[in-house]
């Protein structure tokens, strides 16, 4: 079965129609998978439009709600390790959960953040 891991700037490109949404789309194949901490994330993003945009609150807030209808299989991080992989790659432990996952499944990952996807193409190229 094929998967791919999403990270909290490519699923909020998507949900909130952005720019970027349509290659993210395009890009992900077969069962969805993202650490359990997607949904504060998103919920997070969803709070930073809302302060930003009020005028469009209601429209913000409908697409908040679309996140319950994605299909994407969420799963807790391995705690024990996970601080010493965002040490060794010099991210924050929400952007090493996502590139933890990525390699625990051989999946690929999907991000807008050009940081992790460099660490995630140099971990993955060494596998």
């Amino acid at each position: 079965m094929s998967v791919t891991v999403v990270d909290a700037s490519a699923v909020a490109a998507v949900l909130f129609d952005e720019l970027e949404g349509a290659p993210v789309v395009a890009s992900i194949g077969g069962t969805l998978l993202a650490p359990t901490l997607l949904r504060y994330e998103i919920a997070s993003v969803c709070a930073t439009k809302l302060q930003r945009e009020p005028a469009h609150a209601k429209l913000i807030v409908s697409r908040y709600r679309l996140l319950a209808n994605l299909d994407i299989e969420l799963t807790e991080p391995d705690w024990e390790t996970l601080p010493l992989l965002a040490r060794q790659w010099a991210l924050s432990a929400y952007d090493a959960a996502y590139l933890q996952l990525a390699l625990k499944r051989k999946a690929p990952l999907v991000t807008l953040d050009a940081r992790v996807a460099g660490v995630y193409d140099r971990v993955a190229a060494t596998r």
